[in-house]
């Protein structure tokens, strides 16, 4: 199936439309975490709550996080740059490297760019700052957005796969050792996102009109599964929260366990359920980004 120049116009705005509507979210996610008094309160609960088995992870939630040097993500972007060039896709390499720097070095950006007003909620942290997006989250978030860019489309539903569970899991493992808000995570994971778009933006530009696409590659299955499992959890999140809103007029140092609980659980299935949306609105559109054959 030949990519036709109407398929690709759609393609384009398909891809300004995810760039778009992710950026909002974004923009949501950052007003409301940190600018209202009810957005700091639900972040500064799920981070109180992390106390809650800590004991337990704490040694494998450290390993995982010290692995994410600079060193490490020099070294994962060499290997999808190779992975790309091994295919002949050398645009493939160039834009891969571009969405996991832009994605970086933004994220360091609008960290130190951003304000953080003092609403009192939270004391323990006043003196740190802001903290959102979140850099260890944003790292691993776009290293399997690019893997899964780069993969062959054989392996790539199962790339796309373990890429949101380790994103994930990398995301809700800043919550558990109290290193980041929930709401870091889930704007890192946004802004990842974004970059995907341009990023698609920029592979549909250099694409050429030979180029041929396999309707089999869609992965029709693998993004039903992977988009209901992320929406069901941020759901669920959504449930959670709400019944802990009611109890907003409490201090989360004086919560019992189970708000504590609630908080610490919800928001981290918040975080897991956008990285599996994210990835599943990447899956979509990959097979029309990367053809089976490039012309």
């Amino acid at each position: 199936m030949r990519m036709r120049a109407t398929a690709r116009g759609w393609t384009a705005v398909w891809l300004v439309v995810l760039a778009l509507v992710q950026a909002a979210a974004f923009f949501v996610v950052w007003r409301v975490a940190v600018h209202t008094e009810i957005g700091q309160w639900v972040d500064t609960v799920a981070l109180t709550g992390n106390r809650i088995g800590q004991d337990r992870i704490e040694e494998p939630v450290s390993k995982l996080l010290n692995a994410m040097s600079v060193v490490s993500l020099l070294a994962a972007t060499a290997t999808i740059g190779f992975i790309a060039l091994m295919r002949g896709r050398i645009a493939l390499a160039i834009t891969a490297t571009l969405l996991i720097a832009g994605a970086n070095i933004s994220t360091q950006l609008l960290k130190y760019g951003f304000n953080r007003p003092d609403f009192g909620l939270d004391p323990e942290r006043a003196g740190v700052g802001n903290s959102l997006p979140s850099g260890h989250t944003a790292v691993a978030a776009s290293v399997a957005v690019a893997l899964v860019l780069v993969l062959p489309p054989k392996v790539r539903a199962v790339g796309a796969f373990l890429g949101a569970a380790y994103a994930a899991v990398a995301g809700v493992a800043t919550l558990s050792a109290g290193w980041h808000r929930p709401s870091d995570a889930l704007a890192a994971f946004l802004l990842v996102g974004v970059w995907a778009a341009l990023a698609g933006l920029v592979l549909l530009i250099t694409q050429r009109e030979q180029a041929q696409i396999a309707p089999g590659d869609a992965h029709r299955l693998a993004v039903l599964l992977l988009g209901g499992a992320g929406v069901l959890a941020l759901v669920a999140s959504g449930l959670a929260l709400s019944w802990l809103v009611d109890l907003r007029d409490i201090g989360p140092d004086e919560l019992a366990r189970r708000p504590l609980f609630v908080g610490y659980a919800g928001s981290a299935a918040g975080i897991a359920g956008t990285m599996a949306v994210v990835m599943a609105l990447v899956l979509t559109v990959v097979h029309r980004l990367v053809p089976r054959v490039k012309g």
